[in-house]
């Protein structure tokens, strides 16, 4: 299985069966589209005009559920977006189980999970979290806590400040959000690669991955 990052919260979850496009919204950002025809295409928040149901995506889903396709299971987790209103649920956290590993793609969601969700989430190998902050989304303090209550074996921190990424609101650079985190990468690539679960670390991990052009 590889691991790609696209800059914003965008990664692409690839094995031999499926490839798995989460958040490609780079169009805003005056980027490709990096989706194609056949990946499955998630987003952790309601598209009104998705291109790719247009562009023959195996599948699209851009809210809660649980969904099995090219021998991948996903299970869409209802959750408070991070500038909603409490209470309210319009952001989805997604738990991609591939090749036997656990990941979940946290998004833009307030860091602040019930038990239930917790209990939802489970049991996780990789988590993908935002660490940019500035009220726009997850800080690295929020990332601190969304990891030690997940409980991760590799941890890859998204939306920080990129070169050639315009966002809406300025995000934090990704050296100030690794002192909050208190962590050294074990290893910065332009593609993640585990072969199983059997190969997954003992000790927690961050993984940085380089955005791809």
């Amino acid at each position: 299985m590889d691991i790609q990052y696209f800059g914003a919260n965008c990664v692409r979850i690839s094995n031999k069966k499926a490839t798995i496009v989460i958040d490609d919204n780079l169009k805003k950002y005056g980027k490709k589209t990096i989706a194609k025809k056949d990946d499955i295409v998630l987003y952790s928040s309601f598209q009104d005009d998705s291109p790719h149901t247009i562009n023959g995506a195996v599948l699209m889903i851009d809210s809660p559920g649980e969904f099995e396709v090219s021998d991948t299971s996903i299970h869409g987790i209802p959750a408070q977006a991070h500038m909603d209103k409490e209470g309210t649920k319009k952001a989805t956290i997604f738990k991609i189980t591939l090749d036997d590993i656990r990941i979940v793609s946290l998004g833009h969601i307030y860091p602040d999970l019930s038990e239930e969700q917790l209990e939802a989430i489970g049991t996780i190998d990789i988590l993908i979290v935002p660490v940019g902050g500035n009220g726009y989304t997850i800080d690295p303090i929020g990332a601190a806590k969304m990891v030690k209550k997940i409980d991760p074996k590799i941890i890859i921190p998204v939306h920080y400040q990129a070169k050639g990424f315009d966002y809406e609101v300025p995000q934090q650079p990704l050296e100030e959000a690794l002192k909050v985190l208190s962590m050294e990468p074990a290893e910065t690539t332009d593609k993640f690669k585990i072969k199983s679960a059997s190969n997954l670390p003992e000790v927690k991990q961050l993984i940085v991955l380089e955005p791809q052009s």
